[in-house]
Parts: C-alpha cells; sequence; structure tokens
C-alpha cells in the first residue's frame, strides 16, 4: 500500500493563520506520506490517536490548521479520522453517499483549500460502496430509487462501467467514481490554479474493507 507521491511544495497561508502542531504536514507529499503512516497503524492495530490531549484540545480554541481535505463515503466503515489515525484538527473532513458531488460539497472543499491553505485534497472510495451498488442496479432496472437516493444514482451513473457485470461492474464503477470525481475537483478553475501553482495535489484512493489498507488511484 502506498499513498505517497512525488514531492511538492504547498503553501499554508490561510485567511485567519494559526500556529499548526508542529507535527502536521505542511506540503501535500508530506501529507500523503502521514496518511500512509497512519493507516498502516490502523491496518497493523498499532493506533495512536493523536492530537486529543488537553493541550491539543484548548490550542484548537483559537483556531484550526488541518493538512488534507478528505472527500469521502457516510458509509460508517470507512470514517477518516480512524482508518488514518488522525485526531482533533489533523482532517477536515467531507462525507457524501459515494462522494457525490454538489455546490454545498464543492464549496466545503474551496473552503479547506482557499481559506485554510490545505495543500492536499484526497477523494476517498471504498469496496462495497453500497450507494455505488444501488446506481448500478437501478441503472439496470430502470426503476427509479425513493426520495433523494435517486439524485445519487443519477450522478453516479455516468461512470457506470458497463464493460463489466455483477460485482465486478460495481466494484469498476467505484473507481471510476473517484477518479471522475478527483478529476472535477481538479478542474475546478481555483483549484486548478492552485495546482498549477504547485500549492495543492488532488489525489484519488480506495479503502478495502477485507484489508483494512489504502491505496492511491490517482
Amino acid at each position: 500500500m502506498a499513498l505517497g507521491g512525488a514531492a511538492l511544495t504547498a503553501t499554508t497561508a490561510s485567511a485567519t493563520p494559526t500556529v499548526p502542531t508542529a507535527s502536521r504536514p505542511t506540503t501535500a507529499a508530506a501529507a500523503l506520506r502521514e496518511l500512509a503512516a497512519g493507516n498502516r497503524r490502523w491496518r497493523t492495530f498499532r493506533e495512536r490517536h493523536p492530537d486529543e490531549t488537553p493541550a491539543v484540545r484548548q490550542s484548537l480554541i483559537q483556531g484550526q490548521h488541518p493538512y488534507a481535505v478528505v472527500l469521502g463515503c457516510i458509509d460508517s466503515r470507512v470514517p477518516p479520522e480512524l482508518v488514518f489515525d488522525q485526531g482533533l484538527g489533523d482532517l477536515m473532513t467531507v462525507r457524501t453517499a459515494g462522494e457525490v458531488l454538489d455546490e454545498a460539497v464543492l464549496g466545503s472543499v474551496a473552503y479547506g483549500v482557499l481559506e485554510l491553505g490545505i495543500p492536499l485534497v484526497l477523494v476517498l472510495g471504498h469496496q462495497s460502496c453500497g450507494a455505488v451498488r444501488a446506481a448500478v442496479e437501478a441503472d439496470l432496472s430502470g426503476e427509479p430509487l425513493p426520495a433523494h437516493i435517486q439524485y445519487l444514482a443519477d450522478q453516479i451513473r455516468p461512470v457506470i462501467d458497463r464493460t463489466k457485470e455483477g460485482d465486478a461492474r460495481v466494484d469498476a464503477t467505484i473507481d471510476a467514481g473517484v477518479l471522475a470525481v478527483r478529476s472535477r475537483l481538479a478542474a475546478e478553475p481555483d483549484l486548478a490554479a492552485k495546482i498549477t501553482a504547485g500549492e495543492l495535489v488532488v489525489a484519488g484512493a480506495r479503502y478495502e474493507l477485507t484489508t483494512q489498507a489504502v491505496h492511491r488511484l490517482a
């Protein structure tokens, strides 16, 4: 399992500057290494549960300096702070079923990058995603899903991999969805400018329920 990538310099300018915890990464490359190390602790049952001390809690009253935005699924089995063994103030997490984007999600991610100077955005999909399976099954049956769940299926439908069948179709669509969301975020003009300046990395990854490991997709 490897989350790390090529080193890229990132800024930590913030609209309301705060002093980060000394151990928190300040570049995308360092952030990826920290997430990989945290996931390694998680999957080997050696969690440290960092940044939960009284001193850290007190310091966070004055402001926050998270080092990564994680856009993940609402699935109860994949909480980013746990699977990456991170604590208070370390990650800014946004969670929607199937990592589906809307204006509120885009605005939340942009806030982390543009206002807090976060150098890494990680789109985190996962094995056995129920939202993706629902979208794939609805696409096959033609039957509408209840209430607002249909909105989720409509957003996932364009990336369904119809070259595969059964569980393989669901599995391939999970990856395709992560890559599509990652590409859409990277193409947002304000975020794209940060990427061009070497101040931001937008990456995609996937969490395996069977092994608890996270691996990079892009």
